[in-house]
């Protein structure tokens, strides 16, 4: 059986059509639960780590592609789209390509390139062989920041220079377009880090004032392409022989070609299929958009992005080619539940599998909308599907909508009010409807484990050596249910974009299943059959404990669940057991934090020291996220790489944090916050010598500084994450680091 192919799946009501998807094995049984109660979408406090000012969430109808053949292979699309047709269309002309052996697309390696403009140069030509000559020392740098993708293939490839004339000033720019292999990600945090990161030894080669270093969505080096051959007798329908069809496509494609304004309709229509597809799979679709319309007039005249005209046997052919550069991994893409199912759906193993598939869902979106032109037009089969949303529109229940939507239609009125006028006179006002509540059982009813999140006050990576450090909770934590079920244990957390079923091999497992399988076999668990599901309010990559509360908080999940009766430091031992797969060489405080909630004191050892700390007076600190996440195993591997190399200095250097944070705990005690804020500021200038911030912490650091804070420093690991800042006045702190875009937590600090 053809998995993409449904026969009147458009007829069926949503619960079966969720069923057939479910029983052709294009989703697990848990995206079939969660389709089926509706609990795949996005929700309100997820939405809100991803962009700015949120106070809701936009539903959007998520529809399939049905009978797509691309390169002998069967897909399943899915649409996030409203305009009705798209869809219908889209199937329409997948299924008439299949006639003719489906779609064959290609695509190119996933080049992004990024730009770096240089003015103020005395030399142009002498600073062009300068760039050439140091090539390769350009193209180290950028990739150093990045050598796992450079590891999987990945990384900066090359670079282009040229030279324009400055318009408004004298002189020249030199342009160096970076080329960058960005794999299955986007890429565009990517390529704008690498840009930034060469920008000042461009600035040494050739002498002048790097100006502007961002990427560009013109992603010409990142073509996919998709054919397509059709069959006069699939063209046929009634009315219009095979022959007039096609060559009423072939017109209006050449109508296209030679008009810009009809160019930018044809490719509008285009656009339709690739952009409902981008959303649905969290591609970003206006970048999509704007390379594809600058593609449309790099021959200095806008026209059409694909092309039809006669094959050699008659039938029609199809072509078309546009820059697509997408991606299937990254935060934006793996935080949003709705977007990792419909990826499952689709089944696209690479980035440069999807754009194939776009280019296809492009041309096929083309075929549809010019055979309808050159036949009854597109305003008959548009105004149809159009009825169906008007009906929607007008409240009309389900067993009455195919009755109203064929009258709608016949009224040639396809307008609310004629739907609302027809379905009172089916009811005769006396229409009841009844509605049962429905009872939904509340995570936090059935959670079983929690662990806490933290905050590291003073002494980050010198703990790792045996030196003291502060740790205060947040008020954050992750909570775990577990769920018996058969012969698998799947392993979720939803907002972190996680998905695995554990493998049973410790070698062959990967990513999360380390540290989780290592728990399960400690406890002899591996051989049961169970859902551990993770809820978290820790952001990833934030400094905040992320890794160490979901290893607290599955041990303890399990302890319940199974009753094992593991006492609270049986649970801390092998919570650090987990974290030493998850970062190499912790120090425990992690652990200790998110299996015990309280501020303490702590030093790693053999029996490693734990303090309660006392606070007479409580203070509140002001939480400000980066935009960047940070791997603690990264940024502990690299001092302890330098350390390695310089190890009486960096033992000095780690003396003089414990220093600060024996005063600090005095500081305390004598609730003399101005010192404790002054030797924060210390412990981060300490932390820079450590290298392990970034200029975005800087930044942050430095508006609280501004805004009136006693002490700001960095949190955690550092390489991105988040900072604190002691605050005389919390809300003016906080509002400053807001006003600049950045996410804010107030944690308060109390005994407990």
């Amino acid at each position: 059986m053809d998995k993409s192919r449904f026969p009147n799946f458009y007829q069926m009501p949503i619960k079966e059509r969720i069923e057939a998807v479910f029983e052709r094995g294009l989703i697990t049984e848990d995206d079939f639960q969660a389709l089926k109660n509706q609990q795949q979408r996005l929700d309100i406090e997820t939405a809100d780590k991803m962009i700015e000012n949120v106070i809701g969430v936009l539903g959007m109808p998520i529809g399939l592609g049905l009978n797509f053949s691309i390169n002998k292979k069967d897909y399943v699309i899915p649409l996030a789209v409203e305009e009705p047709s798209i869809v219908a269309a889209l199937s329409s002309a997948a299924k008439i390509a299949r006639t003719g052996g489906g779609f064959q697309a290609t695509s190119t390696d996933p080049i992004l390139t990024g730009q770096i403009q240089v003015i103020n140069i005395q030399n142009i030509e002498q600073a062009r062989n300068n760039l050439l000559s140091r090539q390769d020392e350009i193209l180290n740098l950028a990739n150093s920041l990045h050598p796992r993708m450079v590891a999987r293939g990945g990384g900066a490839i090359g670079f282009d220079i040229k030279t324009y004339p400055m318009k408004s000033f004298d002189g020249e720019m030199l342009i160096i377009d970076l080329h960058v292999n960005t794999m299955d990600a986007m890429g565009a945090n990517l390529v704008n880090s690498m840009c930034e990161s060469v920008a000042s030894l461009i600035e040494t080669i050739t002498e002048g004032e790097v100006f502007l270093r961002i990427l560009s969505n013109l992603t010409d080096q990142s073509l996919a392409s998709a054919s397509v051959k059709i069959p006069l007798q699939s063209l046929a329908i009634e009315g219009y022989e095979g022959e007039r069809v096609r060559d009423g496509i072939i017109i209006a494609s050449d109508f296209a070609h030679a008009d810009p304004y009809r160019a930018s309709t044809h490719n509008k229509g285009i656009m339709n299929g690739i952009d409902a597809l981008a959303v649905a799979t969290g591609n970003d679709w206006r970048a999509i958009e704007a390379g594809a319309h600058a593609y449309a007039a790099r021959l200095g005249r806008y026209t059409a992005l694909s092309k039809w005209s006669i094959g050699d046997d008659g039938d029609l052919v199809g072509h078309i080619e546009l820059p697509i550069k997408v991606g299937i991994v990254g935060a934006q893409i793996e935080s949003n539940p709705a977007v990792a199912l419909n990826l499952r759906i689709l089944n696209v193993a690479s980035a440069t599998e999807l754009s194939s598939v776009m280019a296809a869902v492009g041309l096929a979106q083309n075929l549809s909308a010019l055979k309808a032109l050159a036949t009854d037009g597109i305003q008959k089969g548009h105004m149809t599907l159009h009825a169906r949303s008007v009906v929607k529109a007008a409240n009309t229940p389900h067993d009455l909508f195919d009755q109203v939507l064929e009258k709608v239609i016949i009224s040639g009125e396809i307008k609310v009010w004629k739907a609302r006028e027809i379905l009172e006179k089916l009811t005769h006002a006396s229409l009841k409807v009844s509605a049962k509540k429905l009872v939904k059982q509340s995570v936090s009813d059935s959670i079983e484990g929690i662990g806490y999140g933290k905050v590291i006050l003073l002494g980050e990576h010198s703990v790792v050596y045996n030196r003291h450090a502060i740790a205060v909770p947040a008020p954050l934590n992750i909570r775990v249910k577990i769920e018996d079920i058969k012969d698998q244990i799947l392993l979720l957390i939803p907002s972190w974009g996680v998905e695995h079923q554990l493998d049973k091999d410790p070698n062959k497992r990967q990513s999360f299943e380390k540290p989780a399988g290592l728990i399960l076999d400690k406890l002899g668990l591996t051989d049961r059959g169970m859902k551990i599901e993770v809820f978290s309010d820790i952001p990833r990559g934030m400094g905040l404990g992320g890794s160490a509360a979901i290893a607290v908080s599955i041990i303890k999940a399990l302890n319940k669940h199974f009753d094992l009766k593991l006492k609270n430091e049986e649970i801390n031992r092998m919570a650090f057991e987990s974290e030493k797969i998850a970062h190499g060489n912790p120090s425990g405080i992690d652990n200790t934090m998110a299996t015990f909630g309280f501020p303490l004191i702590y030093r790693t050892g053999d029996k490693p020291l734990v303090e309660s700390l006392n606070i007479n007076d409580p203070f509140s600190l002001v939480i400000g996220f980066s935009k960047q996440e940070g791997l603690t195993a990264t940024t502990v591997k690299k001092v302890r790489d330098l350390w390695k190399k310089n190890t009486n200095v960096f033992e000095k250097i780690f003396d003089e944090i414990d220093a600060l944070v024996i005063q600090s705990i005095q500081a305390i005690q004598n609730n003399d916050f101005e010192l404790l804020g002054q030797l924060m500021n210390l412990n981060h200038g300490l932390l820079n010598t450590l290298q392990v911030s970034t200029p975005e912490l800087e930044r942050l650091i430095m508006i609280a500084r501004e805004s009136g804070a006693l002490g700001a420093k960095l949190t955690g690991g550092g390489g991105g994450g988040a900072m604190i800042a002691l605050c005389k006045d919390i809300d003016k702190t906080k509002s400053a680091i807001e006003s600049e875009g950045y996410e804010t937590l107030v944690v308060e600090i109390s005994n407990p």
